[in-house]
Formats: C-alpha cells, sequence, structure tokens
C-alpha cells in the first residue's frame, strides 16, 4: 500500500533522505522513528506528492505519486507536522469544507462522516466552536479528524499526538487500533512508548538513511550480544549474590535491592535452568524470573548513535 523505492531529496549540499527503501502492506501500522533532522518529515512530504523526489519513486496503492499525484491523494490522509487549519471555521464547518474538497459532494454522506469524526476523535465538546479558539490538542484532534473524513485506504501521520495530554493520546492510540483492521498507517512519533503500544512494525531513520526495520523484538534480537536476566530469590543476600556471580556463563552481576539481582550471559546462554537448581537445592524461594530484551529506547539509542554522521 505504502511504497518507497530510492527516494532522495536534496536540500543545496545537504542530502536530506537518502535512498530509501521500505514497503509497507495493507493493515500494517508503522512506527517511522529517528532523532529530529534525520528525515522523517522529509520522507513522508515525498510519499505525499507534498514535495517532490530528487530521485527514486513512492507508491500510494498501486499509484505512482509523482505520475498522477492527485489520484494517489484520493486514496490517502495526511496529517502534516504543522496541522495548517482555517482559524475562523466553526469546527464542522470546517469539516464540511474538508469534506466538499476531498469529494464528498453528497450532503447527507457528508453529513454522517462529519458526525462520525467528532465522535471518534473526541471533539463533540468543541462542535460550535471557532477553529482559532481551539487549543493544541483539540487543534491535533480536529487535524486527525480531517485525515480521516474522506475514509482513505492510507494514513500518514506525522506526530499525531503532540499537544495531547495521557488521557487524549490513549483516545488517539485506541482510534489508531479500531482503524488497522482496514487502513495501512504510517505515523512519525517521538514518544517511543506509544510505538510499541499502536505499531506492528518500526522503520528507524538516521542522517537519511534507513538503519532499522522490523518488530520491536527483531530489532531487539538483530542487537543483543547479551541475555539479561531479572532474579528475586529470598535467601542470605550475600550468599545469594556469591551463588549468582559462580554461575556458568554469568558476565555482570548487579544488586539491585535485597534479594533482587541482574544477571547478563552471552546471548547463547540462558541461565534460568542453572538458577532453578540453585535455588531448589538450596531452598531459596524465588520471587521473580524474568528474561529482558532490549526496550525501544535502548534499541533507538543504539542505532542512532552507532549510525551517526
Amino acid at each position: 500500500m505504502i511504497l518507497a523505492q530510492n527516494l532522495t531529496k536534496r536540500f543545496g549540499e545537504r542530502v536530506a533522505v537518502d535512498h530509501v527503501c521500505f514497503d509497507i502492506p495493507q493493515g500494517q501500522v508503522v512506527g517511522f522513528l529517528g532523532p529530529n533532522g534525520a528525515g522523517k518529515t522529509t520522507t513522508m512530504r515525498l510519499l505525499t506528492a507534498y514535495l517532490p523526489t530528487d530521485e527514486g519513486r513512492a507508491e500510494l496503492a498501486g499509484i505512482d505519486v509523482v505520475q498522477d499525484p492527485l489520484a494517489a491523494r484520493r486514496c490517502l490522509g495526511y496529517l502534516p507536522e504543522d496541522n495548517p487549519l482555517i482559524e475562523d471555521l466553526e469546527v464542522t464547518d470546517y469539516l464540511h469544507f474538508t469534506g466538499r474538497l476531498r469529494g464528498l459532494t453528497d450532503e447527507r454522506r457528508r453529513a454522517e462522516r462529519v458526525k462520525s469524526v467528532v465522535r471518534s476523535c473526541g471533539l463533540r465538546r468543541e462542535v460550535g466552536s471557532l477553529v482559532g479558539e481551539l487549543s493544541k490538542g483539540y487543534r491535533q484532534r480536529l487535524g486527525l479528524a480531517a485525515a480521516i473524513l474522506h475514509d482513505p485506504k492510507i494514513l500518514i501521520l506525522d506526530e499525531p499526538t503532540s499537544g495531547l495530554d495521557p488521557n487524549q493520546v490513549q483516545e488517539v492510540r485506541d482510534l489508531i487500533g479500531e482503524l488497522r483492521a482496514e487502513k495501512t498507517v504510517l505515523l512519525s512519533t517521538h514518544i517511543l512508548s506509544e510505538v510499541t503500544a499502536t505499531c506492528d512494525r518500526v522503520i528507524i531513520i538516521n542522517s537519511g538513511k534507513i538503519v532499522a526495520d522490523g518488530t520491536p523484538s527483531q530489532l531487539a534480537g538483530n542487537l543483543s550480544d547479551k541475555n539479561r536476566l531479572h532474579v528475586e530469590l529470598k535467601g542470605p543476600a550475600q550468599e545469594v549474590e556469591t551463588a549468582l556471580s559462580a554461575l556458568r556463563g554469568a558476565l555482570f552481576l548487579r544488586r539491585e535491592g535485597a534479594g533482587s539481582f541482574v544477571l547478563e550471559s552471552p546471548a547463547d546462554i540462558d541461565l534460568r535452568e542453572q538458577v532453578f537448581k540453585i535455588a531448589v537445592e538450596r531452598r531459596w524461594p524465588i520471587l521473580g524470573l524474568r528474561q529482558e530484551k532490549l526496550s525501544l529506547e535502548e534499541i533507538f539509542k543504539a542505532l542512532t548513535q552507532n549510525h551517526a554522521s
């Protein structure tokens, strides 16, 4: 549904997007991550025909965005980073105006869609207000409502939860979750927990190049050369520490509290069975035994630091 092939964009001597390639199938929700200035917004603008490409091609639902940009945009809902709105229109008037631009010429159908997006985006309390009177959070909700108003197949959302409070962020997550069954979504964000909660897949860009593409667990597996095990045993603290330090393959041991330790071992060694045997032999109750994967924050930091130019 979304295809990028060698997308490249230059601004003078600076290469903002450098031969970017990815393919997003129907029904997938993909988080697009990267540090400030990495090329996220520029890539989204190339995909939506907001900016012309210098090299490469982009397709939306099989339509080349350069060859037929209007047809490509008909199947797209786009929430840009700056979320431009018409300040002096009332909220529903703005949505009706946007609907007419989007080809919703049937008044009854347009009214149904406006009512639906007002409800799903939590805008009912702002009906009757001018757009210019809305808070940042409600302006963001209105931009999202406008993006889904014409029921597009594809959504490209640049920082969709920017400016929202925690409750509003959860509502947007829930909305994206509802849409995933019938839409393909590419969203950028700086909130990594949002990606973990919402996205099937993560694409990380740095210095204009894709540096990672996969599920968070896949990325963690590719990056990590160690296992990390959290252990809680009820026994004499010093004896427990000595016993854990002596395990075959234990590389590092850190005490986190009374009876609580973090063990690291090579990726091909699983210490859980050894810990269990020691606990049984010495009759130390096991209060916790949890293998930990790299967090998305750790993955992001490792990839963007290692590939920084």
